[in-house]
């Protein structure tokens, strides 16, 4: 997959990927400036999705942990964010901290049902994807516009190659809507950061609770796809 501006591939609405769903249509994709800007009403949309739970009830224990790990991802990454604002670096290095600790705990639960080779793999594309939104965070404090445009790009290209892991490690992931809703998390990850950075608590008290929303449609697609893949182990 090309590269492409994250605020053009944002605007993929996602729904549940675990029963061989296709992602929608690109038409539908929100078009982009030259400052990434994300469409809000195409964000909205991706938020809205539901996060079925019917999908993974199968495995509710399953899908109460993915949520727990992928909510904590956005905890440090969102302390991460608010520490640079700040200039603090003690508490941005505990955040970074944080970051990488909960990688490694996502890493594991993949471990588990997949095996250590398939977990570092797994360690390796979210260190990835922790270096792309630690690049687009420190830009913008920057106020690097060139660079912020290099870590989308990056964040994309990460996620295109989480994507076709995941979907070759589970038959029930499809690797186009897999895609969608890790750029759409990026998206979150690009808002969040620029509103921060400038001072705009009211947009990123929002963007924060579809940040935090959108982690649990991710966690309920992967646990829903691991209870079919898994149904003697997933509980």
């Amino acid at each position: 997959m090309k590269p492409i501006r994250l605020a053009i591939a944002v605007a993929l609405a996602v729904s549940a990927i675990a029963c061989d769903v296709s992602p929608p249509n690109g038409d539908d994709a929100a078009a982009t400036n030259g400052a990434h800007a994300i469409d809000r009403a195409h964000l909205d949309r991706v938020d809205a999705s539901p996060a079925g739970p019917a999908m993974s009830a199968a495995a509710p224990k399953l899908q109460a942990d993915l949520r727990a790990l992928w909510n904590g991802h956005v905890d440090a990454t969102r302390d991460y964010a608010l520490a640079v604002k700040a200039d603090d670096s003690a508490a941005a290095d505990r955040a970074a901290q944080d970051v990488v600790a909960n990688a490694k705990a996502i890493a594991e639960a993949v471990a588990g049902f997949y095996g250590e080779p398939a977990g570092y793999t797994m360690l390796a594309l979210l260190g990835g994807h922790w270096g792309g939104v630690k690049a687009l965070t420190d830009s913008h404090r920057s106020g690097d516009a060139t660079a912020a445009a290099q870590a989308l790009d990056a964040l994309v290209a990460n996620a295109d190659e989480i994507a076709v892991f995941l979907a070759g490690a589970n038959p029930h992931l499809a690797a186009d809507a897999v895609r969608g809703l890790l750029v759409a998390h990026g998206g979150h990850h690009a808002m969040q950061a620029q509103q921060i950075m400038t001072g705009d608590t009211a947009a990123e008290a929002r963007t924060w609770i579809a940040m935090q929303a959108h982690m649990d449609v991710i966690a309920d697609a992967l646990a829903g796809a691991i209870a079919r893949q898994f149904p003697d182990q997933a509980r």
